[in-house]
């Protein structure tokens, strides 16, 4: 997949993002962290299984409820199912080589 690096194409909280078929990126620096692409790759993964835009969906819906639930933004993200299976799994680089379909649903 390709890397774009680009600051203006991503919120100034980010420091890149996965839009599929994408990982966008803010400094070229982080092309040789390892962890962070993997952590975007499962992203890629997840955004392939659910057709992209039913990701964009649930990864929404999945925060909101869980800004309501933690009443904290950053604890709201750290805790969408998405995001705890690739934070969970970024430091393994062959993971996605053995990866199940839907693995997410496990996170919730």
């Amino acid at each position: 997949m390709p890397i774009i690096v680009n600051k203006y194409l991503i919120g100034r909280h980010f420091v890149g993002i996965a839009l599929w078929p994408f990982i966008v990126i803010n400094n070229s620096f982080l092309k040789k962290d390892n962890a962070f692409i993997n952590h975007e790759k499962i992203h890629i993964r997840q955004q392939a299984e659910l057709l992209v835009i039913p990701f964009y969906v649930f990864y929404l819906i999945e925060y909101i409820i869980r800004v309501i639930r933690y009443r904290n933004s950053q604890k709201a993200y750290r805790n969408i199912s998405f995001e705890r299976e690739a934070y969970y799994n970024e430091d393994n680089l062959n993971y996605l080589k053995t990866r199940k379909p839907w693995t997410f649903i496990k996170y919730l």
